[in-house]
């Protein structure tokens, strides 16, 4: 079995409280230089109550001096006023954190809902239940925002029917055959909650659990890191998991999203990101006509339970060759059968950094181009960026318009692409994969970024 991109380090001080770990980690008015409270006084004074007297040639050339000097402070004014108008520099939004109550859970736990705001006005909303990106605004090629992830307004949609909508999906992300994997001899039953198959992490998986957050402001980005006690037997798993996730949005308008874990037994781990993006702006049409480019030339193929079969297969003349950009919907409907087992694209790339990742402490870790995606009508581009050996890509097939979500938008079929970087499904029950077993003396690290810009 292929060695995992794991290193050495030491356990660090934690203290946990309820199951959850606790991680301690102006504008300015230029005002007007000159006082223009000048205050006139009555030229004449008259003797009598009833006595008029006629402005004099000398008083009336006085009185018109003034007025000429005022007018002339005013204007003066006005064009300092418009010198100085602030540049597009100054202007810019100040970087910043919002919190707010999101309600409580069926088990009475409150959740929050954070606001992330960076200095371009892009803004991403998180909540500590399932640490769920609830919203992220991007500029489109105008300058105009829209929401571009899809979601509920409200926890409640969240909590009855959500198909990982923005969620962080573990102790492990995608499928594993038949719920259960061997490690170190001993034989691990999951739920099954995928057909005869384990997803995301299981019945309740950590898009269903309450998070500990802590807010950071830094020179150039804002963030806010989630903590979590996954404990030992949670879902099936062996090991008590203290894991982070690291939300931070840069003024370079990247959205990064950091994961890391400790374990004190052996166990296995994948996580990673899922929210369904549409670059035209949620609920406004399929994803269709956006160009998608992804950087590998294999992918893992599945059965018909969507499991891979253990085979690196080439992209090569294939509907599954993004190498260059194509339309997400030119090759969707073609008579190929590992798109017929997904009812589209529901496949694992291998991204060509691919296995080159194994064996790198998390120092050593790179980032690397897996993705990039335009979508033509808004000018909105999105680049993928990860340490990650793969990447899921997720056409919104299982959409199907029974879902109402943000501002009262039906998402139909295809509304919206996840691109999930993860390690391999299934890799648990395969020696050839990249491993993804994390032991005691082990450290997890994985970091994504959603990068925005426009064309």
């Amino acid at each position: 079995m292929l060695e995992s991109k794991r290193c050495d380090s030491k356990i660090i001080e934690t203290g946990i409280c309820r199951g959850r770990l606790m991680c301690l980690p102006r504008a300015t008015t230029q005002g007007c230089p000159y006082n223009l409270s000048l205050v006139l006084k009555e030229p004449f004074k008259s003797r009598r109550k009833k006595e008029i007297k006629m402005l004099s040639k000398k008083n009336f050339v006085c009185l018109a001096a003034v007025l000429f000097i005022m007018a002339m402070m005013f204007c003066s004014c006005a064009k300092r006023g418009e010198d100085e108008k602030p540049s597009p520099e100054s202007q810019r939004a100040e970087l910043s954190v919002q919190k707010q109550d999101f309600g409580t859970t069926a088990d009475g736990e409150a959740v929050e809902l954070y606001t992330l705001t960076n200095s371009n006005g892009l803004k991403a909303k998180i909540m500590t239940y399932g640490g769920i990106l609830v919203s992220l605004e991007a500029p489109d090629q105008n300058g105009k925002l829209a929401d571009v992830v899809l979601g509920y307004e409200t926890l409640s949609g969240y909590v009855s029917n959500n198909p990982f909508f923005g969620a962080t999906v573990g102790r492990y992300a995608n499928r594993i055959a038949n719920g259960e994997f061997t490690l170190d001899g001993t034989t691990y039953k999951l739920a099954k909650n995928n057909g005869e198959n384990h997803l995301h992490g299981g019945i309740k998986g950590f898009d269903k659990v309450v998070w500990f957050a802590a807010s950071f402001k830094e020179e150039n980005a804002v963030g806010l890191k989630l903590s979590y006690l996954s404990k030992d037997g949670e879902e099936g798993y062996p090991g008590n998991l203290i894991c982070s996730v690291t939300y931070t949005l840069t003024n370079d308008n990247e959205l990064k999203i950091s994961f890391d874990a400790l374990t004190d037994k052996a166990t296995v781990v994948n996580l990673s990101h899922h929210s369904y993006f549409n670059l035209a702006g949620q609920g406004e049409g399929d994803i269709l006509g956006h160009r998608l480019m992804i950087n590998a030339d294999r992918f893992t193929p599945v059965d018909a339970g969507l499991i891979p079969t253990g085979e690196l297969r080439s992209v090569k003349g294939t509907p599954m060759d993004f190498i260059k950009p194509f339309a997400i919907g030119a090759r969707i409907n073609d008579d190929d059968q590992q798109l017929k087992y997904g009812g589209g694209y529901d496949h694992n790339w291998v991204l060509s950094q691919g296995l080159l990742t194994e064996n790198k402490t998390s120092d050593e870790l790179e980032l690397a181009l897996a993705v990039r995606v335009y979508e033509p009508t808004s000018g909105r581009v999105m680049e993928v960026y990860t340490t990650e050996p793969g990447i899921q890509f997720y056409a919104g097939n299982f959409l199907d318009g029974s879902i109402t979500g943000k501002a009262n938008k039906i998402y139909k079929h295809r509304y919206g692409f996840c691109l999930e970087p993860q390690h391999f499904p299934d890799s648990p029950n395969k020696s050839n994969f990249p491993s993804v077993v994390l032991r005691p003396d082990q450290r997890y690290t994985h970091i994504t970024v959603y990068k925005f810009s426009v064309r």
